[in-house]
């Protein structure tokens, strides 16, 4: 019986190439977000915020002027976290024209990555740290 070591673990796709892992209209890929997303739109932003390890309460911002800051911000600090290949126009037009669905993208992007992470380093302390992001993510839905 031969045994194989295993050197180099498969990556996502998406990941490897610089691109969100899913697109912004797949909402169903995430039922739980997208209903609370519907019924109440700044519980669901503050809730992101927070598992990107944002100001909890930074994304109210966003509903007392017409560019929002906050999810322009929190898209790009995604962006730039994960590598993901955009630009500051392609937030802003994310953020004023397709506002729900550029926070539900944020939020499926936080948790495949979170969820990756954890699989992928179970005995870290880092992993720790994804972990409680992400089940802060899921248990509030």
């Amino acid at each position: 019986m031969s045994r194989h070591v295993i050197l180099v673990q498969p990556e996502n796709k998406a990941e490897e190439w610089g691109e969100w892992s899913t697109g912004l209209c797949e909402c169903y890929k995430d039922i739980g977000d997208c209903c609370l997303a519907c019924c109440c739109l700044p519980v669901f932003t503050c809730k992101v915020s927070r598992a990107a390890g944002g100001c909890t309460c930074l994304p109210l911002l966003d509903w007392i002027s017409c560019v929002p800051p906050a999810s322009l911000a929190m898209r790009a600090s995604v962006r730039e976290r994960y590598g993901i290949q955009g630009s500051a126009w392609s937030d802003c037009l994310y953020g004023c024209c397709c506002y729900p669905l550029s926070w539900l993208q944020i939020s499926r992007e936080l948790k495949r990555r979170a969820a990756s992470h954890a699989s992928s380093s179970s005995s870290s302390s880092s992993s720790s740290s994804s972990s409680r992001r992400y089940t802060a993510l899921t248990c509030l839905q």
